[in-house]
């Protein structure tokens, strides 16, 4: 698989994503539904926007890994939040986790007026091989 990332400007580099990414030679694609902050039995989580955001994270890790996928491969990543600026104070995990992983990937945040029950964010992907 070939990524290519398509920057005409270099300030979205602060903000850890691209402006695109074309992939060539792709084996396969895998697209995953919205990740939560839901445990493993179900039970969504009430918790505050950054301790959910980890959740989140760990979720959507688990799935890509399941699928025998790595997680440095997404493509795309899509935040959909109940609370835009709670969303952006927590922005610095966002950064880590992007950063950990070496992601370079398109993205969007964006505010929705309710996620399923007590949910704050929802994270869906688009990954590569």
């Amino acid at each position: 698989m070939e990524k290519r990332i398509i920057n005409p400007w270099t300030w979205q580099d602060d903000r850890n994503y691209a402006q695109a990414v074309e992939v060539k030679k792709a084996q396969s694609t895998l697209y995953v539904s919205g990740q939560t902050a839901i445990d493993d039995n179900g039970v969504t989580s009430n918790a505050d926007m950054r301790t959910q955001i980890i959740k989140t994270f760990e979720n959507l890790e688990k799935v890509i890994s399941l699928a025998d996928f790595e997680v440095k491969n997404i493509v795309r990543l899509n935040v959909y939040t109940t609370d835009h600026p709670a969303f952006f104070e927590n922005f610095d995990i966002w950064q880590s986790w992007i950063t950990k992983h070496g992601i370079q990937q398109a993205s969007n945040v964006i505010e929705v007026k309710t996620l399923y029950e007590t949910l704050k964010v929802e994270m869906e992907a688009t990954v590569v091989k």
